[in-house]
């Protein structure tokens, strides 16, 4: 059984995901897996710099990802592009990853996925799991750690699908608000629900 989780930006799905795999779940990031598909000597990398020019590139050939993010945020016609772009090879390189963690002895795994709905990876999980904070949390954490100023920082999120739709969506809600032990409290408990469902009897 896999089980996508997502969340809007800075909503702590890299901290959730962690305390999952401290109980030995596996899971894959298709954020990590997006960073594959535009490194140097990747085709999709290639197709960016034709399109955007030097700009998009530093000087040691990788992908400038802030100028590309500025330019995809401002023109959503360019972020669509983009997404025409990378979407079906991270969808293509999730499916290896996702066919390595079924072949293995856990009763399920993770897919990790800020896009998990928009970019219809959903359709690659059995179930999934909404990581939610209110929108202001989401504004504060993104400014403070990718070191945008607030307006950019609520283009972003502005940009994601809306947290109530989000939510509408989802199979099961972690509300990551609090502190980290109501946190690890919760993915305990999502732990044996899961474990459940994918027929493994409880320890």
């Amino acid at each position: 059984m896999i089980v996508g989780v997502t969340g809007g930006i800075a909503s702590g799905k890299s901290t959730v995901t962690r305390a999952f795999a401290a109980l030995g779940v596996p899971w894959v990031d298709a954020d990590d897996v997006a960073r594959e598909v535009v490194e140097p000597g990747e085709t999709a990398l290639a197709e960016i710099a034709e399109r955007f020019g030097p700009r998009v590139l530093n000087d040691d050939g990788t992908l400038n990802r802030r100028a590309l993010r500025e330019i995809v945020f401002a023109e959503p016609a360019e972020r669509r592009w983009l997404e025409s772009v990378t979407h079906p090879r991270i969808r293509e390189r999730l499916r290896e990853h996702l066919a390595r963690i079924a072949a293995d002895d856990s009763p399920y795994g993770l897919l990790v996925s800020p896009l998990l709905f928009e970019s219809g990876q959903s359709e690659l999980v059995d179930r999934t799991l909404v990581i939610d904070v209110p929108e202001a949390v989401q504004i504060a954490r993104t400014a403070a750690r990718d070191d945008v100023d607030e307006a950019q920082a609520r283009a972003i999120v502005a940009a994601q699908m809306p947290r109530a739709e989000r939510l509408a969506r989802a199979d099961d809600v972690l509300d990551n608000g609090g502190s980290e032990d109501e946190m690890r409290r919760r993915v305990a408990e999502l732990d044996r629900q899961y474990r459940a469902l994918a027929g493994q009897p409880p320890a």
